[in-house]
């Protein structure tokens, strides 16, 4: 079969466009042809290498998988997330929280290949109103805003959350989210044209985080009172922000830390204020199955910017890095 390949860490160069071997199936496996594959920053940051992550070269990247069953012709969507299905944490449903939690991609091989074998309890039909580019471009990215705000933060109705990075994959699912649970949203972007997107999806308020410094502007939104859910994933760069934006006894959620992880604290806020720092990673396989029905209703959608197909992966990537993107980059096979 034909895959997009890493044998080192690096830059885009190191993607290479390679004949491999069909994966072989394990007895609680399938094998799914693959038809989309939608990049994260995961991939990014897989290629350019992890602390304490290693490698069997060679590496296939790609978590977010749509495709067709092997021998069946069953149209899917594979759930991102590996795990172990026996601990305390598994039996529970809280797969996430598994010791031996893994991500297709990161630590095993992914979607960036014409096959994948996977565990067949880890994949779910196709919503019907779906392509498959639109498929593959869910699945991560909502499990993870989902978790961080319905699990963690406990999003209600009349919320005011202010969406860091809207014009991400995972921003533009937390806007869809807020607002399906009838929340009030204030969205930042870079540009114009990406507030605009965060309007068309919902967004109550924007603001250009390069123009003005959004904790200025989040207070006067809210009439001095602060927000009740700050949605962050980019770190170092906006954390000093986001700490003056969320009002007393509000929560700030995060998973990542695409500008940098040493993130300045002054701890005065946290305790005067009384506020609830929250760490997330990924979600559960019910709460994926849940994201999928709402898929199905159309009650949330999939948000598509650009399609390359898989042997263009380096200008895909470049493409991501570049941070052009509103919602999320897919690779078609």
């Amino acid at each position: 079969m034909r895959a997009i390949v890493i044998n080192k860490h690096g830059g885009p160069e190191v993607l290479e466009w390679v004949d491999i071997p069909k994966p072989k199936l394990q007895s609680h496996e399938t094998l799914v042809q693959i038809k989309a594959c939608s990049l994260n920053h995961l991939d990014i940051w897989v290629r350019l290498g992890l602390p304490n992550l290693r490698l069997k070269y060679p590496h296939i990247l790609g978590s977010d998988i749509s495709g067709v069953l092997v021998g069946s012709g069953e149209e899917v969507v594979v759930c991102p997330g590996i795990n172990c299905g026996q601990c305390e944490a598994c039996q529970k449903g809280r797969d996430n929280e598994c010791e031996k939690y893994g991500i297709l991609g990161e630590t095993t091989n992914g979607g960036y290949s014409q096959y994948i074998a996977v565990d067949s309890n880890k994949v779910v039909k196709k919503p019907k109103n779906l392509s498959f580019v639109e498929a593959a471009s869910y699945p991560l990215t909502f499990m993870t805003a989902w978790h961080m705000l319905v699990a963690k933060a406990k999003i209600k109705k009349d919320d005011w959350v202010l969406v860091l990075a809207s014009g991400s994959g995972v921003g533009s699912a937390a806007v869809q989210i807020s607002k399906l649970f009838d929340a009030k949203v204030i969205a930042t972007a870079s540009t114009q044209s990406k507030l605009d997107h965060a309007k068309s999806l919902g967004a109550d308020e924007v603001i250009n985080y390069k123009e003005e410094d959004f904790s200025c502007r989040v207070r006067e939104i809210t009439q001095k009172r602060g927000v009740d859910i700050v949605f962050e994933n980019t770190g170092k760069a906006t954390w000093g922000q986001s700490i003056k934006s969320v009002k007393k006894y509000g929560v700030i959620v995060t998973c990542g830390a695409t500008s940098g992880y040493e993130a300045l604290l002054d701890l005065r806020h946290v305790f005067f204020r009384q506020l609830s720092i929250l760490g997330s990673t990924m979600g559960t396989f019910d709460e994926f199955k849940k994201i999928t029905k709402y898929m199905s209703e159309g009650k949330l959608k999939p948000v598509v910017d650009r399609v390359f197909p898989l042997e263009q992966a380096r200008e895909a990537h470049q493409y991501l890095e570049d941070r052009k993107q509103f919602g999320k980059v897919v690779l078609t096979m």
